[in-house]
């Protein structure tokens, strides 16, 4: 930062433009990667939770793959969806035993 601030008081020096240039072509694919890697982990579980692969976190890389990803995510039928509750149901009557029966030895 402070190099920015001496590159504007002083005048345009080519040689610190260039060392400037350098060092942030050096710097912004750490960042690029970073933020990438931001994005992707959240996104990788969503699809892991909703039943999806994974895999397909991948999409929100490419340019509009993201909203591509949200419109699968909304209308597509999620594997792991409640299930439904049971109504209880009274246990049926059991069957009138005949008298005698079983028979006595």
């Amino acid at each position: 930062m402070l190099s920015l601030a001496l590159l504007l008081q002083n005048g345009a020096d080519p040689a610190q433009i260039r060392q400037l240039a350098m060092a942030m072509m050096a710097i912004i694919p750490f960042i690029v990667i970073l933020g990438m890697i931001v994005v992707l982990i959240p996104i990788w579980f969503i699809c892991k939770k909703a039943g999806f692969s994974p895999w397909l976190s991948l999409l929100s890389i490419i340019p509009l793959g993201g909203v591509i990803l949200l419109y699968v995510l909304a209308f597509a039928d999620w594997k792991t969806s409640p299930l439904p509750q049971q109504v209880w149901q009274p246990p049926l009557p059991q069957p009138r035993v005949p008298p005698g029966f079983p028979p006595q030895a």
